[in-house]
């Protein structure tokens, strides 16, 4: 039976992989730029804007057009508005200028979820002073799940650009590979 490492004591390699990915992220999206053209404006934004804040629509996911049941999206009705187009999904957000700090904290919050994750998969797989690299793999794909799997469902699905999306699960194996190296680098000896 393996020896269980509990959670309280990888606190440490959480906290420090949430800081590198933290960090990490911020070159990734202020300095790298690979990110840049993940989004497109529309060719005639300002009448797409004026159109959206004359309607007064609140902030939210939209989805055009949208079926209210299955029949629905059968009907020949529904299935002609599927034809002519526009077909979409988008999201509303609210006026003014992004909350940075809220954002960024929240995403430290996240980074620690991940983090807290890998450490109960880790620590219930391996034994105390387990070897780096094993510890590494474990924490390493977790934390990969927590940061990249998921991204897929969004181009399956609601058609979000699959280049864009790779880049994001390539972003999502950095912040792994950093978050594996420090669970072996801290990982407990006894």
């Amino acid at each position: 039976m393996v020896a269980i490492v509990p959670i309280f004591s990888l606190w440490l390699p959480i906290l420090l992989s949430a800081v590198a990915v933290f960090i990490i992220s911020s070159i990734i999206h202020m300095v790298l730029g690979y990110h840049k053209n993940d989004f497109v404006a529309f060719p005639s934004e300002k009448q797409v804007m004026d159109d959206i804040r004359k309607n007064n629509i609140p902030p939210g996911d939209y989805m055009f057009p949208k079926a209210n049941s299955m029949k629905e999206m059968g009907s020949p009705e529904f299935l002609e508005k599927m034809k002519q187009g526009p077909v979409g999904v988008m999201t509303i957000m609210n006026s003014g200028s992004p909350n940075m700090a809220k954002e960024l904290s929240l995403w430290f919050v996240y980074s620690i979820i991940v983090g807290v994750f890998a450490a109960y998969v880790a620590g219930r797989a391996i034994e105390p002073g387990a070897h780096y690299l094993t510890v590494f793999r474990f924490a390493g794909v977790t934390a990969f799940v927590g940061y990249s799997l998921a991204l897929l469902q969004n181009s399956i699905w609601y058609k979000r650009n699959w280049a864009a999306t790779f880049k994001s699960m390539f972003d999502g194996l950095i912040y792994a590979l950093f978050t594996g190296g420090i669970f072996g680098w801290l990982w407990p000896t006894m």
